[in-house]
């Protein structure tokens, strides 16, 4: 399915906030990791003045998703502190993006992923991609791209001290 602009943006706020994260319209100012996001308190703001890409919303809340509850709502404007996390939050990003039936390069675009973009999504062909058997270790999929559950619930105590 080929949506854009706002559509697309509303589409996957929606998706966000049915899953139970939030996800809101705001005033972003200064150096974000990626243009227009910053996490505030387990949930994501965005600026629609600088959005470059909605998808990466997406890649954002899958970080977020991947986190136990309580270090989800501690969570700083950089996610991206643990590779494996990382690495979940791409899987996540795009079992999202399939359930909302969109094009890969809505999440994965040419200008994202230091240029690994097309090679990201090719690796999804394969049942053990970057980051499933992770999610699967979180119990969040058994048969991906579908997910059995979107947010990570904090059960799994060996990752727990894995990813403080």
């Amino acid at each position: 399915m080929r949506v854009s602009g706002t559509d697309l943006t509303d589409r996957i706020v929606g998706f966000i906030e049915s899953i139970g994260l939030s996800c809101r319209s705001g005033t972003v100012d200064g150096k974000t990791v990626l243009p227009g996001i910053l996490i505030v308190n387990g949930g994501i703001v965005y600026d629609t003045e600088k959005l470059r890409y909605p998808g990466d919303l997406l890649h954002e809340a899958g970080h977020l998703a991947v986190m136990s509850p309580e270090r989800r709502m501690r969570a700083k404007p950089d996610v991206g502190k643990y590779a494996g996390e990382e690495m979940m939050a791409i899987a996540w990003s795009y079992a999202a993006g399939v359930h909302l039936d969109l094009d890969p390069a809505v999440v994965f675009h040419a200008d994202g992923y230091r240029g690994g973009s097309a090679s990201i999504v090719q690796s999804f062909a394969s049942p053990s991609a970057v980051g499933v058997p992770l999610l699967r270790w979180l119990g969040m999929t058994d048969g991906y791209p579908a997910m059995t559950r979107w947010l990570y619930d904090g059960s799994c105590e060996a990752a727990n001290r894995a990813f403080k």
